[in-house]
C-alpha cells in the first residue's frame, strides 16, 4: 500500500528539540546530507543564534516517519526570506530527503515549501552541487534563479600516499619531507573520547586564539555563543560518529586540537587550533591534519575529502578540485519582485568582488 504524505511547518522550539531521533534516522537515509544538516549541529546552532518566532521547519511525514525536511528560519533583512538554519558558520546548506521515498517525498516537500513561502523568498545558500535542494529547484513551478555561492576545494578521500602521488615529482618530495619532519618531532595524535570533548574543544579554541593572535581572524570564532554551539554540537556528533576530535601532543603537551566533521559522502576538517611554538619547529600543521584525516577516510568508505569553503593558497598545494556551491532562489508569483531584487543584489556583490580583485592585481603588479 502506497503511504500517504503529510506536510507540516514546525515553529515551536521545544518540538525542534524533540525531533532528534526521527531527524537522525532521516539524516542517515539522506544520500546527499552533509554534517551541517545533522540535528545536533542545527539544533545547537538554533540555541546560540536563533531568534524567537523565526523558526520554520518544513517537514514531510509518511505515517509517523519523517521522510523529508527543510530546516529554515524567517528573516526580514535584507529581504523577507526563508533561509537555512546554520548561517555563516556552516559550510553547506541543504534539505533532507529519504532516498527510499524519492520522488514522492520531494514533491511533498516542494509543495510544502511553496505553501510556507506565501510572502517570503526562499533563499537556499551554500548548496553543494548534487544536493537534494537542487531537486527541489528542478521541481519548483514558480519563478526561480540560480547563482554561484562560495567556492570549496575538494580532494578524493584516499590514503595519504595516494594524495601525494597526485602531485608533481618535486611537490611529492617536499610533501614526504614534511611528513618525515613531523615523525622526527614525535608529535603523537590521540582521538578524544566523547566524555572528554568539552575540555578538548576548550583547548582547541584557546589554541585557535593564540594561533591567530595579532593577525586577522574570524571574530565569530572568539565569541561565547560560538563556543557554546561548538561544544554542544560536537559532543553529540562525536557520540553518533558524525564528528571526530583529535589532540596532537609534543613532549606530552597538547599543541594542536582538530575538529573533523563526517557524513556518508564527505569528510572535512572544520576548525583547529595550533600552538605558535610549532612554527619554531617548522612543523607543517596542514600536512599533519590532512594525514590524520586520510587515516579516517580509509576505513569509513567516504568518497570526498572536503577542504570546505575558502581559496587559501596552502590548500592548492594538494591540487584539489574546485567546486562552487549554489544559491537557489525560489519565489511565488506574488514574491517575484523579491527574487528580482535578490538577483540584482547578488550581481552587484559579484561585480564588486571582481573589481576588488582587479585593483589588488594592479597594486601587486606595481609593487613588484
Amino acid at each position: 500500500m502506497k503511504p500517504s504524505y503529510r506536510t507540516e511547518v514546525v515553529t515551536d522550539e521545544p518540538a525542534f528539540a524533540e525531533l532528534g531521533p526521527v531527524w537522525g534516522r532521516l539524516y542517515g537515509r539522506s544520500a546527499t546530507a552533509t554534517p551541517f544538516q545533522s540535528h545536533a549541529w542545527l539544533h545547537s546552532w538554533w540555541l546560540s543564534y536563533g531568534r524567537p518566532g523565526r523558526l520554520r521547519l518544513v517537514l514531510v511525514r509518511a505515517g509517523d516517519e519523517l521522510v523529508a525536511a527543510a530546516p529554515l528560519m524567517r528573516v526580514t533583512r535584507p529581504l523577507p526570506s526563508l533561509v537555512p538554519l546554520g548561517g555563516a558558520i556552516s559550510d553547506y546548506g541543504d534539505v533532507l530527503v529519504d532516498a527510499e521515498h524519492g520522488e514522492s517525498a520531494l514533491s511533498a516537500l516542494t509543495e510544502g515549501l511553496a505553501a510556507a513561502a506565501r510572502t517570503a523568498l526562499i533563499d537556499l545558500r551554500e548548496v553543494r552541487p548534487g544536493g537534494a535542494a537542487e531537486q527541489v529547484y528542478e521541481r519548483w513551478r514558480g519563478p526561480r534563479h540560480r547563482v554561484s555561492d562560495s567556492l570549496c576545494l575538494e580532494l578524493p578521500a584516499v590514503p595519504m600516499p595516494d594524495l601525494i602521488a597526485r602531485l608533481p615529482s618535486k611537490s611529492q618530495q617536499r610533501a614526504r619531507a614534511k611528513l618525515r619532519r613531523l615523525h622526527t618531532l614525535g608529535i603523537e595524535p590521540s582521538v578524544v573520547k566523547p566524555d572528554d570533548v568539552e575540555g578538548a574543544l576548550a583547548r582547541l579554541l584557546e589554541l585557535h586564539r593564540l594561533q591567530w593572535q595579532g593577525r586577522k581572524v574570524t571574530s565569530e570564532h572568539l565569541r561565547p555563543r560560538f563556543r557554546d554551539h561548538l561544544v554542544r554540537a560536537a559532543a553529540e556528533m562525536v557520540r553518533t560518529g558524525d564528528a571526530l576530535v583529535t589532540e596532537f601532543r609534543l613532549d606530552r603537551e597538547v599543541v594542536v586540537v582538530d575538529l573533523t566533521l563526517m557524513s556518508r559522502r564527505l569528510i572535512g576538517g572544520y576548525l583547529y587550533g595550533a600552538h605558535p611554538r610549532l612554527r619554531e619547529h617548522r612543523a607543517d600543521v596542514a600536512a599533519m591534519l590532512l594525514q590524520a584525516c586520510t587515516e579516517q577516510v580509509s576505513t569509513a568508505g567516504i568518497g570526498t575529502l572536503s577542504l570546505l569553503r575558502g581559496d587559501e593558497p596552502y590548500k592548492h598545494h594538494w591540487r584539489p578540485t574546485t567546486v562552487v556551491n549554489q544559491r537557489l532562489l525560489l519565489a511565488r508569483r506574488r514574491t517575484a519582485p523579491l527574487l528580482a531584487a535578490a538577483v540584482c543584489a547578488a550581481g552587484a556583490r559579484r561585480r564588486g568582488r571582481e573589481l576588488a580583485r582587479l585593483r589588488k592585481g594592479r597594486d601587486g603588479g606595481g609593487r613588484s
